[in-house]
């Protein structure tokens, strides 16, 4: 079965515990966390005292996705008895095979992003120590984007390598994804599909995630 995850920073921050409560009673699985800092993306979104405000407030697992510079020295903050996944960007870690294990180390699991222009080759070293592969399917910073079909190849290519070498991480997709779209995605082989604003874009939110999770069933 296809996890949706609805990323939180599309959420109305002044009403965040009303607008989850709608995604869970839409039937989603995750609770994606989006963490921008400003350096690694051109945008500032919000730190882990946000995500935590949930924590016992929701059922849902978080999916914790840090495009921040130095995601070492912050990956701990974000762990809470709900936190599944801490994902960090390849060309954000310097030493990643590193990155990856401090994540483990804190009782996660990991989790590696590409965006759009990083090939696919580049993770060939790590794939067997992570949990989860996010690939970027628009520039990372803002939401609101239209989805790179590019993305569509690189989810391909995960399928067969993941296929190939017996291993077990998830496919996620991150940016532009639509009611238009979804199908599409899913039928490419990913695992968890991200969607913002087309979810907390709407008026009746917990309608719009039971219309994606239809389409995922």
């Amino acid at each position: 079965m296809k996890q949706l995850a609805p990323s939180i920073l599309s959420a109305d921050f002044s009403r965040l515990g009303a607008d989850v409560a709608a995604i869970e009673a839409g039937g989603a699985d995750v609770i994606h966390v989006d963490v921008m800092d400003g350096h690694f993306v051109p945008n500032i979104s919000f730190g882990a005292t946000v995500m935590k405000s949930l924590v016992g407030k929701t059922a849902l697992p978080f999916d914790v996705h840090l495009m921040i510079e130095d995601p070492d020295k912050y990956a701990a903050e974000f762990v809470t008895p709900q936190t599944e996944f801490i994902t960090v960007h390849q060309e954000a870690c310097r030493h990643l095979h590193r990155s990856v294990q401090h994540i483990k180390s804190i009782g996660v699991k990991a989790g590696v992003s590409i965006n759009p222009a990083t090939p696919v080759h580049t993770l060939d070293c790590i794939l067997g120590d992570v949990d989860l592969v996010l690939i970027m399917s628009v520039n990372p910073g803002f939401g609101g984007q239209k989805l790179i079909s590019s993305a569509l190849d690189k989810i391909a290519e995960l399928v067969k390598v993941r296929e190939e070498r017996g291993l077990s991480f998830v496919i996620e997709i991150d940016g532009g994804i639509t009611l238009d779209n979804v199908k599409a995605i899913a039928d490419a082989g990913v695992d968890i599909i991200v969607a913002g604003s087309a979810v907390f874009g709407k008026e009746d939110i917990a309608e719009e995630t039971r219309k994606f999770k239809d389409i995922l069933k």
